[in-house]
C-alpha cells in the first residue's frame, strides 16, 4: 500500500510523506566551527593531521584513502586543538574554493580512528540527535549534486565562497524519525557503494583509454607507423630514437609564424581554444563567456589550417589546429605551414599533445602556478612557456608524404579511441544521474525502504 504523501510547500522537496517532519536546517546543528591552517610541523606535541579540501574524495563524498604518514600535519597550541578536534561523525564542509565544474559546498564525514583537525577553507558541522550524521549528508549531497547550492555561493576573485549562514539559516528539510533515517541511511550506503564501484572501474577505464590515446601518438610521431626500419639516436632524450631518413629540426624552421593583428578589424568570429576540443568558435561556449573583451583590434587573426596554442595552457595540451578564420586571444600563438592541406600543422599538432612533449613544455613552463594530480597530470596551470622557448624546441619530422600517413592514421586511431571515451562517459553520467536521484527520492521520502531493512 503506498504512504500517504503531503506537499512540503518547498519547490525542491516537493511531496513527503504525511508523517515527516519540515524543520530548519539550522535546527538540526549542534555546533558550527571554522577551520584554522596553523603553523608549520615542527616535531613537538602541537602537530596533527590537518584535513584539507585536498583529502576530499569528490565523487564518492568521503575521504581519500590515504596513508595517515603521508597526510598533512600542521602545529597548533592546545587549546585550538582541542576547540578543532574531530569527531567520528562530524561532517565536513567546503566553504571556499570550488571552481567552473566543481561548486564549493561539498561535503565528507571524518569516519578515521586518527586524531585530526582541518583546515581554514572548511566549517564543521556536528548533529544534534535529531538527526543522523549521515542523513544529514545525504541531504547535502542532494543539495550539491542537484545545485541547489548556486543559491548560497558567492564569487570573488575567482574563488567560490558558501554563504553557509544564510542557508542553514533559510532552508529547511525533512525529516523523518531516527528508526527511518537508518533505514534510509543503510539503504543509501549499500546501493551507493555499489554504484561507486562501478563508478570508478568506469574512470579507470577512460583513464586507461586517455593513456592509450597518448601512448599511440607518441609512439606515431618520434617511431613512425611503418614497422621495423633503420633507425638512428635522435641524441634528444624525449624523441630516443627516429627512423633514419627523419629530421631533427628547430621547430622555428618547421612552421612560420602568424603574426598578423586584428587591426584594421578583418574578422569578428572569435575563437576559442580547449584541451580536449582544440580550436571551437567561442560563440559556442557555454562557460567563461566573459573571458574576451569587445575590442577585437586586440586581437590576433588565425587561419584555416593554423596551428593555434595557448602559451599559458599548452603545457596540459592546449594546442589545436583552426578549422575557421577569425581572432584569437593576445595570449595565444599561431603558426603556419603553406602546404595546401596544411598537413605539418596537423602532425605538429600531434607532436605537442604527446605526453613526452607536455613534460618537456612543463620544464620550460614559467609563471605563477601548477597544481599536480596523480598519473602526471596538471590540473591548474598558468605557467606560459615563452615564444624563444618553443621556437627553440627541437622535434622529429619525417618527410611530408610520411607526415601526411601518420596525420591520417592518428586520425582514425584517435577517433575510435575517443569513441570508446564518450561512450564510457555516457554510461559514467548515468549512474551519476542515477545515483543523484536515488539519493534524492530516498531523503525527501518519496522511495520508500521497508521497515525489515
Amino acid at each position: 500500500m503506498a504512504r500517504e504523501m503531503k506537499d512540503s510547500g518547498i519547490e525542491w522537496i516537493g511531496e513527503i510523506p504525511k508523517e515527516w517532519e519540515l524543520i530548519r536546517m539550522k535546527a538540526c546543528i549542534l555546533q558550527r566551527n571554522s577551520g584554522a591552517w596553523g603553523n608549520e610541523a615542527n616535531g613537538t606535541e602541537g602537530d596533527v593531521i590537518c584535513l584539507r579540501i585536498a583529502d576530499f574524495n569528490y565523487p564518492m563524498f568521503k575521504f581519500k584513502d590515504t596513508d595517515e604518514e603521508l597526510l598533512t600535519k600542521r602545529n597548533y597550541n592546545a587549546s585550538i586543538i582541542e576547540d578543532l578536534l574531530l569527531h567520528k561523525g562530524d561532517i565536513l564542509i567546503e566553504k571556499s574554493g570550488g571552481g567552473e565544474k566543481t561548486p564549493v559546498g561539498r561535503t565528507v564525514i571524518f569516519d578515521k580512528s586518527y586524531r585530526a583537525v582541518y583546515a581554514n577553507f572548511c566549517d564543521r558541522l556536528r548533529c544534534k540527535k535529531i538527526i543522523l550524521p549521515q542523513f544529514m549528508q545525504y541531504i547535502f549531497v542532494t543539495f550539491y549534486t542537484n545545485r541547489y547550492i548556486w543559491n548560497y555561493i558567492k564569487q570573488t576573485t575567482g574563488i567560490q565562497n558558501l554563504d553557509l549562514t544564510a542557508m542553514l539559516a533559510s532552508e529547511r528539510i525533512a525529516l523523518p524519525s531516527i528508526i527511518e533515517q537508518q533505514r534510509i541511511v543503510n539503504s543509501l550506503n549499500t546501493y551507493c557503494t555499489e554504484l561507486d564501484n562501478v563508478l570508478e572501474k568506469t574512470r579507470a577505464s577512460i583513464e586507461e583509454y586517455k593513456k592509450l590515446k597518448q601512448a599511440v601518438i607518441t609512439q606515431a610521431v618520434t617511431k613512425g607507423i611503418r614497422g621495423d626500419r633503420e633507425m638512428k639516436d635522435s641524441g634528444v632524450e624525449w624523441i630516443g630514437t627516429i627512423p633514419t631518413e627523419w629530421g631533427l629540426i628547430p621547430f622555428r624552421h618547421v612552421l612560420k609564424e602568424r603574426q598578423e593583428k586584428n587591426s584594421p578589424i578583418k574578422s569578428v568570429e572569435r575563437l576559442s581554444l580547449s584541451i580536449d576540443l582544440g580550436v571551437t568558435l567561442y560563440a559556442e561556449k557555454t562557460t567563461n563567456l566573459d573571458r574576451f573583451k569587445d575590442d577585437f583590434e586586440q586581437y590576433k587573426l588565425a587561419y584555416e589550417g593554423d596551428l593555434v596554442m595557448n602559451s599559458m595552457n599548452m603545457i596540459v595540451g592546449a594546442t589545436g589546429v583552426s578549422d575557421y578564420f577569425g581572432c584569437v586571444s593576445p595570449v595565444y600563438y599561431t603558426f603556419y605551414d603553406e602546404l595546401e592541406d596544411h598537413v605539418t600543422a596537423k602532425y605538429c599538432e600531434y607532436i605537442f599533445r604527446s605526453k613526452t612533449m607536455l613534460r618537456v613544455l612543463y620544464s620550460l613552463g614559467k609563471g605563477i602556478y601548477a597544481i599536480v594530480r596523480g598519473d602526471d597530470r596538471v590540473n591548474t596551470c598558468r605557467l606560459k612557456v615563452s615564444k624563444e622557448d618553443l621556437k627553440s624546441i627541437i622535434i622529429p619530422v619525417p618527410p611530408v608524404e610520411e607526415q601526411r600517413e601518420i596525420v591520417n592514421y592518428l586520425k582514425k586511431k584517435c577517433l575510435a579511441i575517443d569513441e570508446l571515451i564518450a561512450k564510457k562517459e555516457q554510461y559514467l553520467s548515468e549512474i551519476e544521474n542515477y545515483k543523484k536521484s536515488l539519493i534524492y527520492e530516498y531523503v525527501t521520502g518519496k522511495k520508500e525502504v521497508p521497515q525489515n531493512c
